[in-house]
């Protein structure tokens, strides 16, 4: 069975850290690309940051570029999103992602995991 189990959802204050952790398993997770999304109310799903199945690329979205950390774990199957300089605009649910970028039918999602950041 698959599943993607977020946490370390929370509330801080605007300038705050906080660090997202994914558990992945179920599948191949080495060969996967993880990446994380973001849904604020009111607005579509978005990319926050991606990284590839070696951890040799990653990619961000420009809004949280320099504050927000992507990383991996193949060994422990952990996906962890590290961030900083937290703004009231990040405000979301933030889900975990995984992509097989060999085959386009196998992507999985987590439940959500809720940020919520204050001014």
């Amino acid at each position: 069975q698959v599943q993607l189990v977020e946490s370390g959802e929370g509330l801080v204050q605007s300038g705050g850290s906080l660090r997202l952790s994914c558990a992945a398993s179920g599948f191949a997770f080495t060969i996967y690309a993880m990446s994380w999304y973001r849904q604020a109310p009111g607005k579509e799903r978005e990319l926050v940051a991606g990284i590839s199945s070696g951890r040799i690329r990653t990619n961000y979205a420009d809004s949280v570029t320099g504050r927000f950390t992507i990383s991996r774990d193949n060994v422990k199957r952990m996906v962890y999103l590290q961030m900083h300089s937290l703004k009231p605009a990040d405000t979301a649910v933030y889900y975990c992602n995984a992509h097989n970028p060999y085959d386009a039918h196998n992507t999985y999602w987590g439940q959500g995991t809720q940020v919520t950041v204050s001014s």
